[in-house]
């Protein structure tokens, strides 16, 4: 039945909208483990306390859910018509990474997982679960077991047939199935991921510490963004895809043909200006299902103040004074170290005489006295 019953797996999978199609065993080796505590125990996973927190049911598939047997793995294209990089060129306007510029995937990926486990569950009678990138599931080494695509230098999943613009879902099930052959990388020599990154998060190739990476300082990182690196972010205010935009293999990227991936006018290239003016009613609305709402507006206002300190444009310091006297630590911070680099000695000077003395939170105390 095995075979069988993948061929028409996959059937059904192509029918509901999925791109790619493979299968794994239930189960990874030990070096997928090691690499995982190596990762931790270097603390390269920065604030992201919850991947140590999951690390017994991470590491393996049947430590999350003993009954598996197979993993269905599936992959869905997102890929832009467009330059990934051409915001860059462009420093009066945001950058949001090519993901984030429509609908949360989470939840369109998950209704199509949901519709294929239901369909197995009734044709074959066997008990299956779904997972998206929330769950603690090792999902890249499990779609390169699947015949998906490899681990780039990057860290990020590629594939010859996808390039490296799609998602990944997982269908677990107590169905035994033939997996695939996995696939093997196919970087070869080149480096291009690598060399790209504005702020070197790559220690060597096929490993990213994440403390130094714009997608993680951007979205995860809670805190304030380290000076050193906030001169690298550019106008970067949500995720960056530097390192998966230059690599070769996506000449055979394909473009999202998901109406939920198509990239909404407003949040394609938005003015730091208008952005700078967001309260957290706006916010909310503006990014309503975007997964950029999950940050909040503290968050995201930092990311924006840093992309606006860096743009040079000094029309933006009306804004930017504004923000020094923002209720959050974070934003008026952030928009302390923006001021310094817009504004003259003699304004941040007597910005800095006027509102210090009346300070209490340390963290924009150090921001003024730097």
């Amino acid at each position: 039945m095995s075979t069988a019953a993948k061929a028409e797996i996959r059937e059904q999978a192509l029918s509901l909208g999925f791109d790619a199609v493979g299968f794994a065993p239930a189960e990874l080796g030990a070096e997928v483990k090691w690499r995982l505590a190596d990762y931790l125990a270097k603390g390269r996973h920065g604030d992201m306390g919850w991947m140590s927190d999951t690390f017994e049911r991470r590491h393996h598939p049947r430590a999350l859910w003993p009954a598996a047997r197979s993993v269905v793995v599936l992959g869905l294209d997102y890929g832009t018509a467009s330059d990934p990089l051409a915001n860059l060129a462009h420093p009066d306007r945001g950058n949001i990474s090519i993901y984030a510029r429509n609908r949360d995937y989470h939840d369109t990926v998950k209704k199509r997982l949901k519709a294929l486990a239901r369909w197995m569950h009734e044709h074959y009678g066997e008990e299956v679960k779904v997972f998206v990138d929330t769950a603690p599931v090792m999902e890249k080494p499990l779609a390169q077991a699947a015949g998906l695509g490899w681990q780039g230098k990057h860290s990020n999943l590629l594939s010859r047939q996808h390039g490296n613009w799609f998602f990944l879902g997982e269908v677990f099930t107590t169905l035994e199935l033939e997996p695939d052959a996995a696939e093997r990388s196919h970087c070869g020599s080149c480096t291009a991921c690598l060399e790209i990154c504005p702020t070197r998060a790559f220690p060597a190739p096929y490993q990213v510490d994440a403390r130094r990476c714009i997608s993680y300082l951007t979205i995860e990182h809670k805190g304030p963004i380290a000076r050193e690196l906030r001169s690298l972010m550019g106008n970067r205010i949500y995720g960056c895809d530097d390192c998966l935009a230059v690599c070769p293999w996506n000449k055979f990227a394909q473009v999202a043909h998901e109406p939920d991936f198509l990239p909404r006018i407003e949040l394609t290239a938005p003015r730091l200006a208008d952005l700078l003016e967001l309260d957290d009613q706006k916010f909310r609305a503006l990014f309503t299902a975007s997964p950029v709402k999950r940050i909040g507006v503290y968050r995201f206002l930092r990311n924006v103040l840093i992309a606006a300190g860096n743009s040079g444009d000094p029309t933006l310091l009306p804004k930017v004074r504004a923000r020094l006297d923002d209720p959050n630590p974070l934003v008026r911070g952030a928009a302390v170290w923006a001021l310094r680099q817009l504004a003259d000695d003699t304004e941040v000077e007597a910005q800095r005489r006027e509102r210090l003395p009346a300070e209490t939170d340390l963290t924009v105390v150090e921001e003024w006295t730097a």
